[in-house]
């Protein structure tokens, strides 16, 4: 399980004294947490592993927006920081699958539905959600989506 492998990344940065690292596995931690917190009023989640994929996806996102702002703001050494995060956050994130693996996988389902235009692209990425949400990175499938509906 994930959760584990966070665990067991925490007693590791602390034993080599990695403060970054640490740091780092903390916030993922806490989001963890809060993520679980949030989950308490619905049904349990059929796959945890999933719920903490989710949350790291997120914290990459906003740290990706995050460095962004900073490298137009002319803050170098603010970036610097937060893909400092983004590297510890991604260790924990499952293989992401390549663009044409992905262009593969828009295809089947496109094949299955009877996709054939940009009406269709809702059920197509909410089955291309529910297949691949831990591989994929949603933002840019979504580009993928369009243009293979498009074309």
């Amino acid at each position: 399980m994930i959760r584990d492998d966070i665990k067991a990344a925490q007693i590791a940065a602390m034993k080599a004294g990695d403060r970054e690292a640490r740091a780092t596995i903390g916030l993922i931690q806490a989001a963890v947490k809060n993520r679980d917190i949030e989950l308490r009023t619905g049904p349990a989640p059929a796959d945890d592993d999933a719920v903490v994929v989710e949350v790291l996806q997120k914290m990459v996102k906003q740290r990706r927006e995050s460095i962004a702002m900073y490298e137009q703001g002319g803050r170098p050494e603010l970036a610097a920081a937060e893909q400092a995060e983004v590297a510890v956050i991604e260790r924990f994130l499952p293989q992401q699958m390549s663009e044409d693996e992905t262009r593969a996988a828009i295809d089947s389902i496109k094949g299955e539905l009877g996709a054939s235009g940009m009406k269709d692209m809702g059920r197509v990425m909410a089955e291309l959600k529910a297949r691949h949400a831990a591989t994929l990175d949603m933002s840019k499938a979504s580009a993928l989506v369009k243009a293979a509906l498009a074309g």
